[in-house]
């Protein structure tokens, strides 16, 4: 049984619901705490949707900022985005889970349930495990990262350059696109770096590692015992090396003579940043070149690299790897005439192919009404193309961050349908749909009759 005497309230009633609870909380925390002066360096109150817009950005990991995280925020300010880029990463569900392990306490099965759902474990017995996994090989590798950056950033901005190299670390393996090089320039991210190989790999490898998913790690990790690998694992590695070297080819035949972006770079540094911008349009949101220089076609390369973004249970956004792997194997199927979507030799559930076209669906839908809301209420005095509203659109979805200058100069309304779309990406919209679907389904057993529609 999993209520005791109580009943609880209808939102908390299931895992998923929690779970989209505990990510609000958190914005909600995070909102008011950088309205406050303390935490900017002008000292004043910061406007509620302005710090609403950042807390939602940072909590999903996105990277979409109104004002330049170094020049407008101070140390303090930065460090509560730091948290919760931290916290919205991994999750707040597997924050609280670990600590209670930690201490010895004894947790129940509900609870047990919900960290069950937070990291898409398939047992509960696995759960404590999986979870221990989690923190450990995160904070591992945002460690490595950190001091691998500070051999760059400890020798330019001397101690200052341990935070740095901290900060850039995290936020590159949560995948959230937040930077503090204001110094360098308002928004200029890591195009001061485009030069630097180590600044770049040492990204591309933490936000990789981080958008893979712990699911993955694990996989790979019990590989030396098991010697063979998950479907799900298969699936993930092919995907990412395909849409990584695929990606990189694109934008170096589109941008290698384009003066804004690859132009002027020698052949190695064109290679460097094509692959950079490769891995972090997938839902990082660092960008080496400026987005707003970029040829159409790259942009909408951009666009479809950001719309699939990285694997479940990872740090990144998107429709997710998988779900374009089973949506064009399902295509496949039905072109061949056969009624079973299959993947590697394996058949794939119809539940699953169910879930992943409501996925690209309710995605597609969300993106839709963000990119037509921007084109429609954004004001006389500034214009806002459909590929630029698009654009910003899918990097919200996706948890991507990349920004045309749309956010720049966009009204409230569109930030506030911005921050929904941020929330409906890092929630997942079928996770959400299920949260806010309040009315059971009592007639699950009934048999009803087959109605008959042709279509294609």
């Amino acid at each position: 049984m999993l209520l005791s005497g109580k009943k609880r309230h209808p939102i908390l009633s299931t895992p998923v619901r929690m779970i989209s609870v505990s990510f609000l909380l958190v914005v909600i925390t995070g909102t008011l705490l950088l309205t406050l002066p303390i935490c900017n360096r002008q000292g004043v109150w910061t406007p509620f949707t302005d710090a609403l817009f950042t807390a939602t950005s940072a909590t999903c990991v996105t990277g979409l900022v109104i004002f330049d995280t170094y020049t407008y925020w101070n140390v303090l300010g930065q460090g509560v985005i730091l948290l919760l880029i931290q916290i919205g990463g991994l999750g707040l569900v597997t924050f609280t889970t670990f600590f209670n392990i930690t201490i010895g306490k004894k947790l129940g099965l509900r609870h047990m349930q919900i960290a069950q759902e937070s990291v898409s474990s398939e047992s509960l017995v696995d759960t404590t495990r999986l979870i221990k996994m989690i923190i450990i090989l995160s904070l591992t590798f945002e460690l490595a990262g950190a001091l691998v950056l500070s051999t760059v950033f400890i020798p330019e901005f001397g101690a200052e350059g341990i935070f740095t190299s901290i900060f850039l670390a995290i936020s590159a393996y949560c995948n959230a696109g937040f930077d503090i090089l204001g110094s360098k320039g308002a928004f200029s991210s890591l195009t001061t770096y485009s030069d630097n190989p180590v600044v770049l790999y040492t990204i591309m490898g933490l936000i990789i590692c981080g958008g893979l998913g712990f699911i993955v790690w694990k996989d790979l990790y019990n590989f030396r015992k098991t010697k063979k690998l998950m479907l799900h694992t298969k699936i993930v590695l092919l995907i990412t090396i395909a849409l990584i070297f695929g990606g990189a080819l694109l934008y170096l035949f589109n941008e290698w003579h384009n003066p804004g972006t690859l132009g002027p770079m020698s052949p190695g540094d064109k290679i460097n940043n094509a692959l950079f911008m490769s891995v972090t349009t997938r839902t990082a949101g660092f960008n080496s070149v400026d987005i707003a220089s970029l040829s159409e076609p790259s942009m909408l390369t951009s666009v479809f690299l950001m719309f699939i973004g990285a694997a479940p249970g990872s740090t990144g956004g998107g429709i997710k790897v998988t779900t374009l792997a089973v949506i064009l194997m399902t295509v496949y199927s039905v072109v061949r005439g056969k009624s079973d979507t299959m993947i590697l030799g394996r058949r794939v559930s119809q539940p699953v192919v169910y879930k992943s076209l409501a996925v690209v669906m309710i995605a597609a839908l969300a993106v839709l009404c963000s990119t037509v809301t921007i084109v429609f209420t954004t004001g006389p005095d500034v214009e806002v193309g459909g590929m630029d509203a698009l654009f910003e659109s899918v990097s919200a979805f996706a948890t991507v961050g990349l920004s045309c200058g749309v956010t720049a100069v966009a009204n409230v309304a569109s930030r506030m349908l911005l921050s929904l779309t941020m929330f409906i990406g890092r929630v997942g919209p079928v996770s959400l749909a299920l949260a806010l679907a309040m009315i059971p389904n009592k007639n699950r057993n009934q048999v009803v009759p087959e109605g008959k529609i042709m279509v294609g």
